[in-house]
């Protein structure tokens, strides 16, 4: 039996960890709180991050780093991605040699710009091959009350790439192979930014046209990052790279979303940071991508604007301005 380790019990982590446990893999969960971990195992059900869903029976949950990576054929990581290194340096002696690392997070790192991918390949001594990728259009709670869900399982060796797909396909849950790690990682890191871009229209009142536009363009912001870095320009019309996009711009389930939508109605972000429980990755993720397109060259103006927003004292309506009074241009240039 294929064994899978799932390391961060958020609500993510936690449905994925189910997903893997429906298709027959045997699921340790790690949670940073033995209190967590303990209710998981005696409740079937986490009720700090996913209330409502029962948990099955094939995934067992453990505060011990070392229990829940011991013999696993895929090391899943699911925490904040500005804490990846420093949670997976600790975790590394106890990673199996042969174990094929995964990534479910969304983010570049600060600092460095590296992908999640590289930040694992880094911390680990791995080359390409060996880290997988799953991006696509995942709400967390949709994929826990098992309704349809597609999703993309990614890694430059196809082969692991299959494996990976067989783990945690369901019949509710149904993953397509890539060989496009970078624009599968980047589709899902920008489409955050563009999440937060979007509420911030919602919450203005600004209506589903703009909606359309902010999607369509911050789209397109994100090919021309990816063409510089290497991305298949497929990748973005697919799943990961659209399907993403329309997913977390488009529901209310979307934490970034919802973040934006706060901003849109007035509150500032310190307010919108305290009422926030969990991660909305594009918060932080934004600085990391607009860095990275200046350093290629690569104009990311919703980017640039979102950066102001959450960090310049720059107001959503001065944004929105701002976007729209820059000097027309083709719409492929």
């Amino acid at each position: 039996m294929t064994t899978a380790a799932v390391m961060g019990a958020g609500s993510w982590g936690t449905t994925f960890a189910a997903v893997l446990a429906d298709a027959g893999t045997d699921v340790r969960l790690w949670a940073r709180r033995a209190d967590v971990a303990e209710r998981i195992n005696a409740e079937r059900v986490n009720t700090d991050y996913l209330p409502g869903f029962a948990l099955p029976e094939g995934l067992r949950a453990t505060a011990d780093a070392e229990e829940a990576l011991s013999g696993a054929d895929f090391v899943v990581l699911a925490v904040p991605s500005q804490s990846l290194r420093e949670n997976l340096t600790a975790w590394r002696p106890y990673v199996p040699a042969p174990a094929v690392p995964v990534s479910l997070m969304k983010g570049i790192e600060l600092g460095t710009g590296q992908r999640m991918s590289e930040v694992i390949r880094e911390v680990l001594g791995l080359p390409s091959e060996r880290v997988a990728v799953i991006a696509g259009p995942n709400l967390a709670k949709e994929v826990a009350q098992h309704m349809p869900s597609g999703s993309v399982a990614a890694c430059t060796d196809l082969a692991v790439a299959e494996r990976l797909q067989q783990a945690c396909h369901t019949r509710y849950f149904r993953p397509y192979t890539n060989h496009d790690v970078v624009g599968c990682e980047l589709g899902g890191t920008v489409k955050n930014i563009i999440a937060l871009a979007v509420g911030m229209a919602v919450g203005m009142g600004l209506g589903d046209n703009v909606r359309a536009l902010l999607m369509t363009r911050g789209l397109a912001e994100t090919a021309r990052l990816g063409e510089a870095l290497g991305a298949d320009q497929h990748t973005f019309a697919g799943l990961a790279g659209m399907g993403d996009l329309i997913a977390t711009c488009g529901s209310p389930l979307s934490r970034n979303r919802t973040f934006g939508e706060n901003l849109g109605r007035g509150m500032s972000v310190p307010e919108v940071i305290a009422v926030t429980r969990q991660t909305a990755e594009g918060v932080k993720s934004c600085d990391s991508v607009l860095e990275l397109a200046r350093k290629n060259d690569v104009e990311m103006p919703i980017t640039e604007m979102v950066v102001g927003v959450l960090h310049d004292e720059l107001s959503p309506a001065e944004a929105t301005r701002t976007l729209l009074s820059r000097s027309a241009k083709p719409e492929r240039y």
